[in-house]
């Protein structure tokens, strides 16, 4: 096999930084990109469809936001907004049918736009506990019966985030480690530039406690909105080391996950140096390759993982002008990176060690995607702002099914797990999965 997927790092990782649980595989998901962070899953016996023919429950959701379904057994979590109070909410509902099992105020939530709002970051779990992030620094760790086991805010503690869209980073659990990137424009977007400058920085915090384990400033060389990055951090192991790999401020790093200590970087792609480049969509690692989209019309690039300072000139394995994401992340799933551009619609099949493109071919649709793509039982799951979903072959361009769920914003990944896809479709949640005669 030439290509293996970021299942073969995570369970490296398991071996020796102690990844996740060993519950942590096909029968959960996890975090925001799943059981191996590459947006793939192994669960077999998924619906082609996602209609009225698949549809196990739908359930009405207090407001909208962009988080992932996170499932855990028979359990769900999810970041949410109150539309009438505008509290930021933690909440945990039934896998069997959907009905709310416990429902939890986190925070404020009034700061929105016509992009995001601040219940966009997608809740994490290991069986044990749930931890909910929120754009208002808001950050909160429950037990799976949602008792509050610690909460603290991140803007209170390291300073406000100047971003212009909103922060909305989710975290990352990895090697026993929670952690949370603030990448960031070094002064207020509005009103004045008063007080020292704000640093970029990686944090690790205690999954436990809540306490800060180390903060490490990450510097750039960017310039005003292009400091700025919505995507979350990615893990991967590579020669047995784990790395938290960060992308935003016109750089690609790779950080010791130990210590936080920068590994290695591919910087300065915009030789431009624009103002306004702010990236959106996280890295994807797989088979010693990071997959990055960087801003705003950017050819996405595949790196060589490894070296040491700025391997720039050095570790660039391909870059594909014909390929671009601005805000949707890659899949990568059976062999094979999947690249999805939202604006344009179109998805792309890619050999990764080589960046060829072995199909592509039009989605369609009224609404661009922002939702990024899953992977599982052979098959592509996508979904636009319109809330219309498509099913897909894996091995070649095919459409197996369009339907429509409605509701807008649909931000969210489609999440599946054991036989079930789950979708959040503007404010309601549903479950699909093959029915039995």
């Amino acid at each position: 096999m030439i290509f293996h997927t970021m299942r073969n790092h995570a369970l490296a990782g398991l071996l020796t930084v102690g990844l996740l649980v060993c519950s942590a595989g096909a029968e959960n998901w996890p975090q925001w990109r799943g059981p191996h962070l590459n947006g793939s899953s192994e669960s077999k016996n998924l619906p082609a469809k996602l209609d009225a023919s698949t549809q196990s429950w739908s359930v009405q959701l207090p407001g909208v936001s962009s988080g992932t379904p996170i499932v855990w057994g028979d359990r769900i979590f999810l970041t949410g907004i109150d539309d009438s109070t505008k509290k930021l909410l933690a909440m945990c509902l039934s896998r069997r049918d959907g009905h709310m099992l416990w429902k939890k105020e986190v925070g404020e939530g009034f700061i929105h736009n016509d992009r995001n709002n601040l219940a966009a970051p997608s809740a994490i779990t290991d069986g044990k506990l749930a931890w909910f992030y929120y754009g208002s620094g808001d950050l909160a760790a429950f037990d799976i019966d949602g008792n509050q086991k610690w909460a603290r805010n991140i803007q209170k503690d390291y300073g406000p985030f100047h971003m212009n869209w909103i922060y909305g980073s989710s975290p990352l659990l990895f090697d026993g480690k929670l952690y949370v990137q603030v990448l960031h424009r070094d002064v207020p977007v509005r009103g004045p530039k008063d007080g020292s400058p704000g640093d970029s920085y990686l944090l690790a915090v205690n999954p436990e406690t809540g306490q800060t384990i180390w903060r490490v400033v990450r510097p750039n060389n960017a310039l005003e909105e292009s400091k700025e990055s919505y995507s979350t951090p990615i893990a991967t192991t590579f020669n047995g080391k784990g790395e938290v790999l960060l992308i935003g401020g016109d750089a690609i790093t790779a950080s010791d996950a130990q210590t936080g200590k920068e590994l290695w970087r591919v910087a300065d792609w915009d030789s431009r140096h624009g103002r306004n480049n702010r990236t959106i969509p996280s890295l994807v690692a797989g088979d010693g390759l990071v997959f990055a989209c960087p801003s705003r019309n950017q050819p996405v690039c595949a790196i060589r993982d490894g070296g040491s300072g700025n391997v720039s000139q050095t570790n660039i394995a391909w870059r594909d002008k014909g390929l671009l994401s601005d805000v949707c992340v890659p899949l990568i799933y059976n062999d094979h990176l999947y690249v999805l551009d939202g604006d344009r619609k179109t998805l792309s099949c890619v050999e990764p060690q080589t960046g060829k493109i072995l199909w592509s071919g039009s989605l369609g649709g009224r609404a661009v995607f922002r939702a990024s793509p899953t992977g599982a039982d052979d098959k592509i799951y996508c979904m636009n702002e319109a809330g219309e979903v498509w099913v897909l072959a894996a091995d070649e361009f095919k459409i197996l099914s369009q339907s429509t769920l409605g509701g807008r914003p649909s931000r969210g990944s489609i999440a599946v797990v054991d036989g079930q896809v789950f979708v959040r479709a503007g404010d309601k949640l549903y479950a699909f999965e093959k029915k039995t005669l």
